[in-house]
């Protein structure tokens, strides 16, 4: 899959986890993506750990996750307490890492650096004061924002010895409209979408601005076809749709090893179980 070709797929946002798979392969409901590529399409499902390196915790248990082939890859947290240890074990165990981008959680790592503290105080207040303050663009913090995506991409690149070739956001707000707006995520990454939902889940009004966001990621970036959290697990018709989407389009799924619930479902291996030959082994060079 060619990001260049392909930067975002004409798919049905509306109907993302229908009913079973049609002759073709697609479920039905699902438009097929309008491809310029003349190669073949295998479909992928990237499983991805968020929050890696927030804590010992978090990493020993998305290690352990990862180890037994439930995980595709992670997104690491930077200037967090467990941050250096967790960068030094993907690099030895070959873990795919992205980048976490965090503007809302304290950084707890000790060699933080005051001014990058305040800046993300400054920050979180806006983006946490409303359910609906993302969306919202901030002229006065326009400084604040460069120097936090700015700051986690340089401490990305001390502790992985490289750029993050894959970017998305602690509570999604690499989404949020300052970073966007002022294009601060590297162009020709691959950054996470929006959430994909069944029909009725959301309003039109909601459908339409994450399909706004979508279109506007994907004029500098590449992405996936839909995004799903892991949660909820049950009914485990949900779960047998996204993978049914997974046959034919790329598809990520978001879990968190520290909550007990997908902890225990990654580490039993009934993800791997229902995924099959689909899960890949990485997400950053997927659409290399």
């Amino acid at each position: 899959m060619s990001c260049e070709l392909e930067p975002i797929t004409e798919v049905d946002r509306n109907s993302p986890a229908s009913l079973a798979a049609g002759p073709s392969g697609v479920p039905h409901g699902v438009r097929e993506p309008a491809r310029t590529d003349p190669r073949p399409h295998a479909g992928r499902i990237i499983i991805n750990a968020d929050d890696w390196g927030r804590d010992r915790a978090t990493t020993d248990r998305t290690l352990e996750c990862w180890t037994k082939g439930s995980l595709s890859s992670a997104s690491a947290m930077v200037f967090m307490e467990d941050s250096e240890r967790a960068a030094a074990l993907a690099c030895e165990r070959g873990l795919d890492a992205g980048l976490h981008l965090n503007f809302t959680t304290p950084f707890s790592a000790k060699n933080c650096p005051s001014v990058l503290a305040e800046h993300r105080q400054r920050v979180s207040r806006r983006l946490l004061f409303h359910r609906f303050s993302q969306a919202i663009f901030y002229p006065d913090l326009l400084k604040s924002f460069d120097y936090l995506v700015s700051a986690q991409l340089d401490e990305y690149c001390r502790l992985y010895g490289q750029r993050p070739q894959r970017l998305d956001g602690h509570h999604h707000m690499h989404l949020c409209a300052n970073v966007l707006v002022q294009g601060l995520l590297p162009r020709g990454t691959m950054v996470r979408r929006s959430f994909s939902f069944q029909p009725g889940e959301k309003g039109i009004a909601n459908r339409l601005y994450r399909r706004a966001l979508d279109l506007m990621i994907a004029r500098r970036h590449c992405l996936t076809d839909f995004f799903f959290s892991l949660q909820p697990l049950q009914p485990p018709a949900r779960l047998q749709r996204i993978f049914a989407l997974a046959r034919q389009f790329v598809v990520e799924v978001e879990t968190h090893p520290a909550n007990p619930e997908e902890y225990r479902f990654l580490v039993d291996g009934e993800i791997v179980r229902q995924a099959g030959n689909c899960l890949t082994a990485g997400s950053s060079g997927i659409f290399s």
